[in-house]
């Protein structure tokens, strides 16, 4: 097919590396516009853009498509179908109208669960047993259109939302193959009304850890919010970030360090697997504890 592909992050590039390798015509390549990062604030390109510049294809990146310019461009590509996959803009209704068949969207939640921006995120620190990839078509609303085609997995009890997301984004790869390869034969499932959740954007003030919640909770969010934005704490004076954890034995006041890096919680306690301090890279907890005084609890 005449594709064209749009998306922005990490989890979108495999996606579009799957379809140039399956032989399909990506047409364009639209991705968020670069945006200032590193210590030297120059823009940098999106993945996407990365991977598509890479692969030699044509790349465009609109700060919006309601205008009529950037619309009669998208039109102009002739595209049997546009795939999406977190791409970050509003796709206006005469954009999704343009292609032939129209638009499909890789979502990383078993719909009409977690529809919205941070599904991945969500699920986890929801303690969701298992969640999965939709292929969608899209509409207006927010992820509400049917879905063609779903696949699931288990959430490991340790699994982080860095580590849930490359396999999800795989999983998004090959079922988007199986979408375009069998089209025609596909029966659009119109989503219930039961069950709808939303995945908010996450807030960075979500992050600091609370230790007077209960373990399953503590430890939820640490690997709801790692790598990014990265839950955290202060052991004295010093901002630790907590990228890894499972659920420990042991009580004590909240906060309290009951040995090595494990922390009593407001009922139950978490181990921390690893941490990030400042300045340095992340490191088993091991490693990170060389040369860091806990203290007696934390905060």
């Amino acid at each position: 097919m005449r594709i064209i592909f749009m998306g922005t992050p990490e989890f979108s590039v495999p996606v579009l590396a799957a379809l140039v390798t399956a032989g399909h015509d990506v047409v364009a390549v639209y991705s968020q516009p670069p945006r200032p990062a590193g210590r030297g604030k120059n823009d940098r390109p999106s993945p996407v853009q990365a991977k598509a510049e890479e692969l030699g294809l044509p790349v465009r990146h609109p700060v919006s498509l309601k205008g009529d310019a950037e619309q009669a461009e998208f039109a102009a590509f002739e595209a049997d179908i546009a795939v999406v996959v977190a791409y970050g803009l509003i796709l206006p209704q005469i954009v999704l109208d343009a292609p032939v068949r129209g638009c499909l969207n890789i979502h990383a939640s078993l719909l009409p669960r977690w529809r919205g921006a941070a599904p991945i995120h969500r699920a986890i620190m929801a303690g969701d047993a298992q969640t999965g990839v939709c292929i969608m078509q899209m509409e207006a609303g927010l992820d509400t259109g049917p879905v063609l085609l779903r696949e699931s997995l288990d959430i490991g009890a340790e699994e982080t939302t860095g580590q849930l997301h490359d396999r999800l984004s795989q999983m998004g790869s090959a079922l988007i193959l199986r979408a375009l390869a069998d089209y025609d034969t596909l029966l659009p499932q119109v989503q219930p009304e039961a069950g709808v959740t939303y995945a908010a954007k996450i807030d960075k003030a979500e992050a600091r850890v609370d230790w007077t919640k209960p373990a399953v909770e503590v430890d939820r969010l640490i690997r709801g919010l790692s790598p990014f934005p990265g839950a955290w704490c202060m052991a004295g004076e010093e901002r630790v970030k907590l990228l890894g954890s499972r659920l420990a034995d042991g009580a004590g006041d909240a906060g309290q360090v009951l040995h090595g890096f494990t922390i009593a919680c407001g009922a139950g306690a978490v181990e921390i697997t690893v941490a990030q301090r400042a300045g340095k890279r992340a490191m088993p907890a091991d490693q990170a504890l060389l040369g860091l005084d806990l203290g007696v609890s934390l905060s």
